[in-house]
């Protein structure tokens, strides 16, 4: 990456740049493969973050499915996170993983699960899986949820007889996509050897020809999992290489310290053969403090996170552009990689990342106002639904964080608190699925690379040539809203 004129004097953040077109033989989007390299088994260059109200199970797979990582955090006791990472492992790859409800669940019980939202649907079915094909009563568009009262049962509305596709024949996505739209469903179920193994639409048929799933070496689906940097990290490290994970995450919201460089080295001499991700850091000293320690990938970012107050509580961090644009730069001298963590609102911040030297970037309560992350949805009073957040350091962290401690301590610990306990994020009616975030912001990433001129990734590190513009510059960027 270069600058456009003038070297900045001070330190900035991504509205404080742009980037700059420039002579280009990338004449698609296709034409771009952003794959990170960083040693991951991801295909995209994006993270969603170690966040109890980001990433579970489902958002992992589906994440995992298109290309990209989720990091389950380190707050689940011991147990969830092995059954989390097998239950991930255990998703399909080719189709998308049923939601399968009763006959007798009610209409409020799937709104709590599912919004009603074109391209999804419910399987009804009884009894328990492996479901057999004679147990399958049908498949319920979501978007029939919208004009059914709420207690009404799944059984009385769904229309039997709904159209499945052989799990063999979705190795060819024009005829999965062909079946679906002949048929004038939304969503068929996917049958092998005689029991439901999926579902399908005719939107997830055209995505599975432009992602590449993230899988491991046994075609399963990837996910990162997290560690603190306290108790016995060298036996949870283990635990979770027994599990299936494909890369470990240490860490702390100051990973520049000595506890962090001990917890390193003692996951690093277990010669665990996976990706070790460490952080949060900002700079080049700690870049290579962490990766002499043993890292791999650095998690950098201290503060840009939405959820996060540590620069008004602590006047500590630093703007995140320049943040990622030091430590990828010490991070390639090492042989190592970053994740720029936190602070993007944009696809733009995403590609001003990747520009800045950044292998993927991590995304927090962007992706919480999803419908695959975890939580329930709920409904505010004027009916727009939402789920709730909360930041890591907050109130509510640290209390499930130190449940097990005695009361006095665990009062102690709350006293130190940072960061917002309970936040509304709500969904995009337009995008209420992490997938519509992908496509989103992927969308717009590969077209920043074709004007940069760049095919992949590294390309962009070394094309992309950034400006600097004054708040009125990024003002006018913004469109105009539809009421002008």
């Amino acid at each position: 990456m270069e600058f456009s004129g003038a070297q900045p004097t001070v330190d900035l953040t991504y509205s404080d740049v742009f980037l700059v077109p420039r002579r280009s033989a990338v004449t698609s989007r296709l034409q771009v493969d952003l794959a990170p390299h960083d040693g991951t088994p991801a295909t995209l260059p994006l993270v969603a973050a170690n966040m109890n109200s980001v990433t579970g199970p489902r958002i992992a797979a589906v994440l995992a499915r298109r290309g990209a990582l989720g990091v389950l955090p380190q707050d689940l006791p011991l147990q969830e996170l092995d059954a989390a990472i097998r239950d991930v492992k255990g998703q399909p790859v080719l189709w998308d993983t049923p939601l399968v409800l009763p006959q007798e669940a009610t209409v409020a019980n799937a709104l709590r699960l599912l919004p009603a939202a074109p391209g999804h649907g419910i399987v009804v079915a009884s009894g328990a899986a492996p479901i057999p094909v004679d147990r399958i009563v049908g498949v319920l568009p979501a978007t029939r949820l919208a004009t059914a009262l709420p207690d009404a049962q799944l059984g009385d509305l769904v229309h039997r007889g709904t159209p499945s596709i052989d799990a063999d024949d979705i190795g060819s996505e024009r005829h999965a996509f062909d079946v679906i739209t002949e048929a004038d469903v939304e969503v068929v179920t996917v049958i092998h050897h005689g029991h439901l193994v999926g579902t399908l639409s005719a939107r997830s048929a055209l995505r599975a020809t432009l992602y590449r799933p993230a899988v491991d070496a046994d075609g399963r689906l990837a996910v990162a999992a997290a560690v603190g940097i306290n108790g016995d990290v060298g036996a949870k490290a283990k635990a979770l290489a027994a599990a299936g994970v494909d890369v470990l995450v240490v860490d702390t919201a100051h990973g520049h310290q000595e506890g962090m460089l001990r917890a390193l080295q003692e996951v690093a001499s277990l010669g665990l053969g996976l990706p070790i991700v460490a952080g949060n850091i900002v700079t080049a000293d700690g870049v290579r403090d962490l990766v002499d320690a043993g890292a791999s990938i650095l998690k950098v970012g201290v503060g840009p996170g939405a959820m996060c107050t540590t620069r008004m509580m602590t006047a500590v961090g630093r703007p995140q552009f320049s943040a990622v644009l030091e430590t990828a730069q010490a991070a390639a001298e090492a042989g190592a990689h970053v994740w720029a963590d936190g602070g993007v609102r944009y696809p733009r911040d995403v590609a001003l990342a990747l520009a800045a030297g950044a292998a993927s970037v991590m995304v927090g309560s962007w992706f919480a106002g999803t419908i695959e992350a975890p939580g329930e949805l709920q409904r505010d009073t004027d009916g727009r639904l939402f789920k709730e957040s909360w930041g890591m350091a907050s109130t509510k962290a640290v209390q499930a964080r130190f449940g097990r401690l005695d009361a006095y301590e665990r009062a102690r610990k709350e006293l130190f608190a940072e960061g917002i306990s309970s936040s509304k994020i709500y969904l995009d009616p337009l995008r209420p699925g992490v997938e519509d975030l992908l496509d989103m912001i992927t969308s717009g990433v590969r077209s920043s690379f074709t004007y940069a001129g760049a095919a992949t990734v590294p390309e962009f590190h070394e094309r992309a040539v950034v400006g600097l513009q004054s708040a009125a510059g990024y003002e006018e960027g913004k469109a105009l809203p539809v009421s002008w």
